[in-house]
């Protein structure tokens, strides 16, 4: 399934990204930093077009075809501030995989997005319903899969996540296409290594 599919990573740059969780271990943004290089260098093995990656915070950026060498610069050129709106950002994605659709443009195999979070977004529910529209979108299970992974321990946020991965089928949503990690499912592993067993997955 990882060969002839596309990667989209959503990442949150919202203020609180900037906040270490562990006395002495490195900030939420520099551990994201390093994961998205190790991202983009496995899915440049069996995609050379390289990525898309969105940055979101109150607003969001996307930029595409990300290689290895190109991720960087994208941090170099984003600091963590602002709230966190995730409906936005989401839609912009999902509204993208179907347009390219229709154009013929998907891989055969469809399309992975993963977002990395930290927090609870600025509305719930709109979330949900940009999730819910895309599944009814959708022809097969298998073509648009969500992955939410958490950063930090915010309980709420978690809570919110685990509804996406449970709960969208009965609130109408036409396939189930959300799967979420929380800090509590990544145990010992880092977040480089839960990105990559998304793709895999």
């Amino acid at each position: 399934m990882v060969e002839n599919r596309d990667y989209t990573l959503i990442i949150d740059k919202s203020g609180s990204m900037s906040l270490i969780d562990q006395p002495g271990s490195k900030s939420r943004w520099v551990v994201m930093q390093e994961s998205t290089l190790a991202l983009a260098s496995k899915c440049e093995e069996f995609d050379p077009d390289g990525i898309t990656i969105y940055l979101f915070a109150s607003r969001f950026k996307r930029y595409d075809n990300v290689t290895a060498s190109k991720v960087m610069q994208i941090f170099r050129e984003n600091e963590p501030s602002g709230r966190t709106d995730l409906a936005g950002v989401l839609q912009d994605a999902t509204n993208s995989y179907f347009q390219r659709k229709a154009t013929g443009q998907t891989k055969p195999n469809g399309e992975t997005i993963l977002v990395v979070t930290d927090g609870e977004p600025d509305d719930r529910k709109a979330v949900m319903k940009v999730i819910i529209e895309a599944s009814r979108r959708m022809d097969r299970d298998e073509e648009l899969a969500i992955s939410f992974v958490q950063v930090g321990a915010d309980a709420q946020a978690s809570k919110f996540l685990k509804v996406l991965d449970d709960e969208l089928q009965s609130a109408g949503a036409k396939f189930d296409i959300c799967d979420t990690v929380t800090i509590d499912d990544m145990e010992d592993m880092t977040l480089t290594e839960v990105l990559l067993n998304a793709i895999i997955d």
